[in-house]
């Protein structure tokens, strides 16, 4: 690793970090490398992209104006 950030976390944030740290056996420090990691693949992914060619109907639905009825 070759870049340190510091950061100040609410109590509460603090508390679950804690308690996470504890119940996993990992550090704090890899807790929040993890989660920062997560967010970026998560980011990068876009999950709403897995619905793209999902839906059937007419090829210019989206092109249409106005209502049939």
């Amino acid at each position: 690793m070759s870049h340190t950030i510091s950061i100040r976390l609410p109590e509460d944030l603090d508390r679950w970090l804690e308690e996470e740290s504890r119940v996993t056996g990992l550090p704090k420090g890899r807790i929040v490398r993890d989660q920062l990691e997560n967010l970026r693949t998560k980011k990068a992914r876009q999950p709403f992209l897995d619905l793209a060619g999902s839906i059937e109907g007419v090829p210019d639905l989206s092109a249409k104006k106005g209502f049939e009825a």
